[in-house]
């Protein structure tokens, strides 16, 4: 049976729609060798003019890649030209007398396979052109051949929500892949659903921009006659007056695949009729429907009961691969269903060697996208929501930068997307950036633990976790850019790649070991990468030479390092426009980090993020403005520091001390920073004093001292922090009171201590006439509750407590 009788609706028609113009356009190529052969192609494609026309249409409206199109389009006006060359010959005459030289022929195949071809895209465009209005509507259940394994916890749910009484709206929601529709056909084919609804099942298919009115037309078509609609408006009452008809039964709408730019639509749908159910399926999360459903991927096991399902059920006798085979190829798919039956019928009854060619290229550093034209074309499509959001496709791309199965810390993406794309150094529009991508389920973000208050908006407990394929499209996508203006590069030197200098891998995801960027730039007398972020992951073994590697245009550098000592290369002096370094070691103890004297050379580094590293001595990092240690030890940098750490950072602006073991004080020196305006010292646990000076930090504004369980006092110099607005104690559980000279604190905004019930309040606090806000326990409130009556903007707030001690980890 041909390709396109097989089609069905979504991303199977997309893909087998891209896959034949993949095909055409290789015949084309391989008839480039042959002059005659190119000819008769050529006079093919332009006997086909308006199918091609059509062609260029489908690609559009499915928001298909456009190179093979392009191509398509010029072999058609190459054939144009060579059509008005030959004007007097007949088309038909023509190829009939070109076939007769070879009848049984490569020629004569290739033409046959072209025509086949093309018939094929005849048959998708003519199931296409039922589709005017850009959807389809389906007022009967549809057909669902598809299994549903792993997937009966959210199919029970489904089910159950559906069923019971009332009216709502649901959402189904998941990864791009992760089995949405298969589960709304099946819901649509049940026997339960059905024998509720009966006929009054509606199944809308949305697309990118779908016509309101033509779908209530639609939807109309079922019931009898017709009306002409001119406005939503219209179409809106309209379709009220129909589902009030049929009220009398229940009613299950589905509208499936809903788009982001589509929220609004979904109004139009909803009417207070009894037993109506909407159930919506989109890739997105939309806020405003509150009953959600979302769709993870397949535990293993039932990964491995899919895969053997879809491509060893049809085995007829063949070798059946090894069980060690069938396995890994089950891991590389990730657990998303698409993957796993996309690949499962690429396999089906292909001999074991295939099998085997296909995992050795993954467990060289190939991608399984790489091996799958068809799941990378859909996965791909995927990205279309970020259309008209150049930064948010950019920052999607950036998650590609670290680590397969590491979470990514917020706190660093927010100093790199700072730097690169001008966000607010608070970190808020970095926020709304990862909450996007969430909603798109294009990654997933990680609370480790909820605090009342994110004071410095540092989000030191989020962290950003992303599907591995999802992963590899991001690396995909920034390796597609053109080679002049492509922004990141992405190197991997470990056990299997020991090297800085490889050869060339195929083009693909592979490519991210090396790409061929770094080939071109370690030549002699090579021109300075153009890459402005530099992303090097490495085990033990690593080296440190980066030969004459050229990285002049640089400005967030990456270091993912898995050893326990690590040598800045000397080529890092050369990196002038460096901005950005985020070092990260993913040993358990920390890694020591040498040559860091490097680093004063670097005149635009504004922003250092170090965690699990031994922090050596600091030189003097004159124009660093942010810096950040996580689990890091410090004792080295600032217990032997050679110079004062006032005269290592003189223009340091924020310093983030996190889950430091070894921090008990800090340095003296540190008061004379003048320019520090945010100290966050937290889950320190053996910190146990403030330098008595602190009230020197003349310009501080924001003071966190969160989850120091040893901190026995305050200082009374902080009451000479004149600018002092926010100050943070929670979960300070040592501290026994505030310093009176806290009511010196006029500009004071917000104070957190919950967690600090022992903690005595002072009367001086009365002082405090800008306090606006105070978050506490209940013991601590009711003592505020007596200088209320002073503090008259005074807003008391005592957040739920949740019982979680991670906090109170560490020695």
């Amino acid at each position: 049976m041909a390709e396109g009788a097989k089609l069905i609706e979504g991303a199977d028609l997309a893909v087998s729609f891209q896959e034949l113009l993949k095909k055409i356009v290789g015949m084309i190529e391989k008839a480039h060798k042959s002059r005659f052969r190119l000819q008769i192609f050529r006079l093919a494609l332009k006997d086909s003019t308006s199918l091609v026309e059509d062609i260029k249409y489908l690609n559009d409206k499915l928001d298909q890649p456009r190179e093979e199109i392009e191509k398509l389009i010029q072999e058609k006006k190459a054939g144009n030209v060579l059509v008005r060359k030959s004007r007097k010959i007949h088309f038909w005459k023509f190829l009939v007398k070109c076939l007769s030289f070879n009848s049984r022929g490569e020629n004569n195949k290739m033409v046959r396979d072209l025509k086949e071809t093309l018939k094929e895209v005849r048959e998708i465009l003519k199931t296409m052109s039922k589709d005017n209005s850009h959807h389809v509507i389906t007022c009967s259940p549809p057909q669902n051949t598809d299994i549903v394994i792993g997937m009966e916890e959210p199919w029970l749910r489904l089910k159950m929500e559906v069923l019971k009484g009332g009216a709502s709206t649901l959402e189904l929601t998941g990864l791009p892949g992760s089995g949405k529709t298969t589960l709304a056909r099946k819901l649509c084919s049940d026997d339960q659903v059905k024998g509720k609804f009966m006929n009054h099942i509606l199944f809308v298919t949305f697309s990118k921009t779908p016509n309101f009115k033509v779908i209530v037309e639609s939807l109309f078509q079922s019931y009898g006659k017709v009306p002409e609609f001119h406005s939503d408006e219209e179409a809106a009452k309209g379709l009220a007056l129909l589902l009030s008809k049929i009220s009398g039964s229940p009613i299950l709408l589905v509208l499936d695949d809903v788009w982001p730019s589509s929220e609004a639509l979904i109004q139009n749908f909803e009417f207070q009729i009894p037993d109506y159910k909407i159930l919506v399926t989109s890739r997105v999360t939309f806020p405003t429907i509150k009953s959600q459903i979302h769709l993870k991927p397949l535990r293993y096991e039932d990964a491995l009961t899919l895969f053997r399902h879809v491509a060893l059920a049809k085995d007829n006798g063949s070798d059946i691969p090894s069980e060690n085979l069938v396995e890994e190829v089950v891991r590389s798919c990730k657990g998303l269903p698409l993957a796993i039956k996309v690949i499962a019928r690429s396999l089906c009854q292909q001999p074991e060697e295939t099998w085997q060619k296909m995992v050795k290229l993954w467990s060289q550093g190939h991608s399984i996208l790489d091996s799958n034209s068809n799941l990378l074309n859909f996965l791909q499509g995927s990205l279309s929501v970020l259309e008209g959001e150049p930064i948010i496709r950019e920052c999607f791309k950036d998650l590609g930068l670290f680590p397969e199965d590491q979470k990514i810390p917020a706190t660093a993406l927010i100093d790199m997307w700072a730097e690169l794309y001008k966000l607010d150094d608070d970190g808020k529009e970095a926020m709304n950036i990862i909450n996007k991508l969430v909603s798109l389920n294009l990654a997933n973000l990680l609370v480790t633990r909820k605090v009342e208050s994110d004071i410095f908006s540092n989000y030191s407990n989020h962290f950003i976790m992303q599907h591995d394929l999802l992963r590899e499209l991001a690396i995909y996508q920034s390796n597609q850019e053109p080679f002049e203006r492509r922004r990141r590069l992405m190197v991997d030197i470990n056990e299997n790649n020991p090297q800085w200098r490889l050869e060339e891998q195929q083009p693909g995801i592979a490519a991210r070991m090396l790409s061929i960027l770094f080939k071109w730039c370690v030549k002699q007398k090579q021109q300075p990468a153009i890459a402005r972020t530099l992303s090097i992951s490495t085990d033990e073994v690593f080296t440190s030479d980066w030969g004459n590697t050229q990285l002049a245009e640089i400005e967030a550098l990456i270091l993912n390092v898995q050893t326990k000592h690590y040598s800045l290369p000397k080529s890092i002096e050369k990196m002038r426009n460096l901005k950005v370094l985020i070092c990260t070691n993913y040993c358990f103890h920390p890694a020591l980090l040498e040559n860091f004297e490097l680093l004063d050379s670097l005149s635009s580094l504004k922003r250092i993020r170090m965690e699990k590293i031994f922090l050596p001595s600091l030189g003097k990092l004159k124009n660093l403005q942010k810096l950040s240690l996580y689990m890091c030890d410090t004792s080295e940098a600032f217990g032997n520091c050679k110079i004062p750490i006032s005269d290592a950072l003189p223009i340091l602006v924020e310093l983030n001390i996190d889950y430091c073991r070894d921090m008990v004080e800090l340095p003296s020196g540190l008061c004379d920073m003048k320019t520090l305006r945010k100290l966050s010292i937290s889950n320190c646990h053996k910190f146990s004093k403030l330098p008595q000076e602190i009230g020197r930090l003349e310009n501080l504004e924001r003071l966190r001292l969160n989850s120091c369980t040893d901190l026995g006092g305050i200082p009374e110099s902080i009451g000479w922090l004149s600018r002092l607005r926010f100050l943070d104690i929670s979960n300070c559980i040592s501290l026994r009171d505030l310093p009176e000279s806290i009511g010196n604190l006029k500009n004071m905004e917000k104070l957190y201590m919950t967690g600090c019930s022992r903690c005595e309040l002072p009367d001086s606090v009365i002082n405090l006439e800008h306090l606006k806000s105070v978050t506490c326990d209940e013991e601590t409130a009711a003592s505020w509750e007596f200088f209320k009556p002073m503090l008259i903007n005074l807003n008391i707030e005592v957040p739920h407590v949740e019982v979680n001690l991670n906090w109170l980890l560490g020695d």
